[in-house]
C-alpha cells in the first residue's frame, strides 16, 4: 500500500487516490514515485477505502500538526464521498486542524453534478489549480480529457466556491512566464480568489 499520509516542509498530506483527469507537462508525480517524506505515493490495484483511511490517521501522530492538505499523486474530488468522510473525520479527531484541499477545479465535471457548495463548507481553505489565463493554454498544458470544457467549469466552480469558503485561493506554477502570471493574478482576483504563484522547484 502507498503512503496514505505524508510530510512535506511545514504541512501534513493526505494521498487518497491516483485518479486524474489532467496529464499536466509539470506534473510532480511525474519525476519520481513520492515527494515529502513518503517512500511511495503510487497505488498499485485498489485504492485505500475509508477504514484503511481512517486507520492511517489514527495511528499518525498529529500532535505537532497545523495543517492538513488533501494533495497526494491524484485528484481528491474523483473520491469525493470518501474526501468529504475523511475531512469530517479529521474534524473529529483534530478539531483545531486547518484543513486545505488542493484540487484542479474540474469537480463538477468528474462527478456530473455542481459541487462548490459541499466542498467549500468543509474546507478551511480551497486551493485550485488555474495553471493558465485561457482556455486553449490550459488544455495544452494540462491535457485534460475535458478539452474546451474544462477551462470555464474550474473558473465555475471557483466563483461558487467563493460563496461557500472564506478562503479560496487560484494558483498558477512559475514556469508559465511572467505576462501569463499577471493575467492569471486577475482572473483569480475577478473570481473573489486569493492569487498564488506556485514554485515548481519546490513542488506545492
Amino acid at each position: 500500500m502507498a503512503d496514505i499520509i505524508y510530510k512535506l516542509e511545514e504541512n501534513t498530506y493526505m494521498n487518497i487516490t491516483n485518479k486524474c483527469p489532467c496529464r499536466c507537462t509539470f506534473c510532480i508525480r511525474s519525476q519520481g514515485n513520492a515527494v515529502g517524506d513518503a517512500e511511495n505515493l503510487w497505488f498499485y490495484g485498489n485504492e485505500p477505502s475509508i477504514d484503511e483511511i481512517k486507520a492511517a490517521i489514527d495511528a499518525y501522530d498529529f500532535s505537532d500538526v497545523k495543517t492538513v492538505v488533501f494533495c497526494g499523486y491524484g485528484e481528491p474530488t474523483e473520491r469525493l464521498d470518501v474526501l468529504l468522510e475523511t475531512t469530517a473525520y479529521l474534524r473529529k479527531v483534530k478539531p483545531d486542524l486547518h484543513i486545505r484541499l488542493n484540487t484542479n477545479g474540474l469537480s463538477d465535471l468528474i462527478n456530473s453534478r455542481p459541487t462548490a457548495k459541499e466542498i467549500g463548507e468543509a474546507f478551511d481553505t480551497v486551493s485550485i489549480s488555474l495553471n493558465e489565463p485561457d482556455s486553449d493554454k490550459y488544455d495544452e498544458i494540462t491535457r485534460n480529457i475535458y478539452p474546451k470544457k474544462a477551462y470555464p467549469a474550474l473558473l465555475e466552480f471557483t466563483r461558487e466556491c467563493s460563496k461557500y469558503c472564506k478562503n479560496v485561493r487560484m494558483s498558477v506554477v512559475d514556469v508559465i512566464g511572467e505576462e501569463n502570471i499577471k493575467k492569471s493574478e486577475l482572473i483569480a482576483k475577478s473570481l473573489g480568489a486569493e492569487f498564488i504563484c506556485r514554485s515548481f522547484e519546490k513542488g506545492r
